[in-house]
């Protein structure tokens, strides 16, 4: 009922700024109950949020060769905030190389690529605050502002000083792993000092919860009109009722939420062409009433300027905006597919790939811009690639050689205050196993080894 009052409070409060329908008030025209649209005596149809048969634009201010379309408004950035963009887009690909690698070597479980996307994440995550809150599906809360995500947005957490240590940490799942403690599958990061919300696995789930979070920011007296929730998903979460639930539910309470689409053209296997008949993502917005861009995703300065304007309305209208950042899974390096347990070859033509790697690389536009402003050179770029490899194969090195945390602690942290009698139960009947077998068996002190403590904590009497 409190909750049912709060919205309903809400509501009313954002009503009030509704005015009254200004319509011609000759009685040839009538008027309609609860809406502002025109009385007209011819039927007509659309199918079209942009009118005619134009489809919504694309944002863009890069050509693919780097240059400046003749139009464009460039963002004021300077050669250091230039370098840490490309320095962190190129970070991406260095960690999927080896992480890639690594899965196939069977030293870990899963992993997932960011490749051919390296503009989206790294230009979103330079134009939202280093306190929004982030909420990430596996496909991103903290306090202040928030952010949810999914799994290929590792970038934003780098961006905002996660390690590479970190990093190593949760794919290994060792004993300095932050995010679970060694009891999430890898690329399943969280970090609360990074306003950065422990991605899961369910589909599209994070996007009614940023509506969540927004709501409880904006009801905050220290955080309203300060901080956002933003909320990334790829096109084939938003055809999870998920979305819908979630944009309806920012649009009309509202709260303060930014949703960042990343439309890559596959949902896995099934094409963007399998997933939606209308005009991409970006015509859903319009229906509920939110300000809505479409931006080239390949195009890390129109992604920089689209999502900080996106944020600002957010804050200044306290209501969801949407951005759609079209891209392709691919890169200059390696295919992208969908994951270590994909094969997208399988449902898309190799050389389709390749012409977009070819065509369109998000990394290779942005360092001609650069080298056009002689920001950058190829002695640049050797250098900036020999030091990232060492600097991952380092980490990449320690974080394989440390072990997993305590054996206890797969039972903590799920509920506050006193233990449920089953996990009791379970951690007991646990025990007694290991005092059984865990210092006979081979296999299983084999495995106990690989723990902090070698599960002594918990053969204890």
């Amino acid at each position: 009922m409190l909750v049912r009052s709060v919205l309903s409070r809400s509501l009313r409060g954002s009503r009030a700024f509704a005015t009254a329908p200004q319509l011609p008030s000759s009685p040839q025209n009538g008027r309609l109950p609860n809406t502002q649209s025109h009385i007209v005596s011819k039927l007509q149809f659309f199918n079209s949020v942009t009118g005619g048969d134009q489809q919504i634009p694309t944002y863009r201010v890069l050509d693919g060769a780097g240059r400046p379309l003749d139009t464009a408004e460039m963002p004021d950035i300077d050669e250091a905030f230039a370098r840490r963009l490309y320095e962190n887009m190129q970070l991406l690909p260095a960690l999927d190389n080896v992480l890639y690698n690594v899965q196939r070597q069977g030293k870990i479980s899963f992993y997932m690529t960011a490749y051919g996307e390296e503009a989206t994440i790294i230009g979103s995550a330079a134009g939202l605050a280093n306190d929004d809150e982030v909420l990430v599906r596996h496909s991103t809360i903290a306090i202040n502002a928030k952010y949810l995500g999914q799994y290929r947005e590792m970038g934003v957490l780098l961006w905002r000083g996660f390690s590479l240590d970190s990093v190593m940490g949760q794919c290994f799942g060792n004993k300095e792993d932050t995010s679970g403690k060694g009891r999430q599958m890898p690329v399943h990061f969280g970090s609360s000092q990074h306003h950065f919300h422990t991605i899961s696995s369910p589909l599209a789930t994070q996007i009614p919860q940023a509506a969540g979070v927004g709501f409880a920011l904006r009801r905050t007296p220290e955080r309203s009109g300060k901080n956002v929730a933003v909320c990334y998903f790829g096109e084939g979460a938003a055809s999870e009722g998920d979305f819908h639930a979630g944009l309806l539910m920012a649009s009309t309470i509202p709260s303060p939420t930014l949703y960042i689409a990343r439309n890559n053209g596959f949902a896995i296997s099934t094409p963007s062409s399998e997933q939606y008949y209308g005009d991409g993502i970006a015509a859903r917005g319009p229906g509920y009433g939110i300000d809505t861009v479409r931006v080239d995703g390949n195009d890390v300065l129109a992604v920089l300027s689209a999502v900080k304007d996106a944020r600002r309305r957010c804050l200044e209208q306290g209501r969801a905006v949407l951005v759609e950042a079209m891209s392709y899974r691919s890169s200059s390096i390696r295919v992208g597919h969908h994951s270590t347990s994909d094969d997208s070859f399988a449902y898309r033509a190799r050389s389709e790939v390749e012409d977009w790697k070819r065509i369109d690389n998000p990394m290779v536009r942005f360092r001609l811009f650069m080298e056009s402003k002689g920001w950058w050179d190829s002695t640049a770029e050797e250098e900036l690639k020999d030091r990232q490899r060492k600097e991952v194969m380092k980490a990449f090195k320690r974080g394989e050689s440390l072990s997993r945390c305590e054996l206890k602690d797969m039972f903590t942290d799920v509920y506050s205050g006193e233990e449920p009698w089953n996990l009791k139960e379970q951690r007991e009947e646990l025990s007694a196993l290991l005092r059984k077998y865990g210092n006979s068996w081979e296999p299983w002190k084999k495995e106990l080894a690989k723990f902090t403590n070698q599960g002594k904590e918990l053969m204890k009497d």
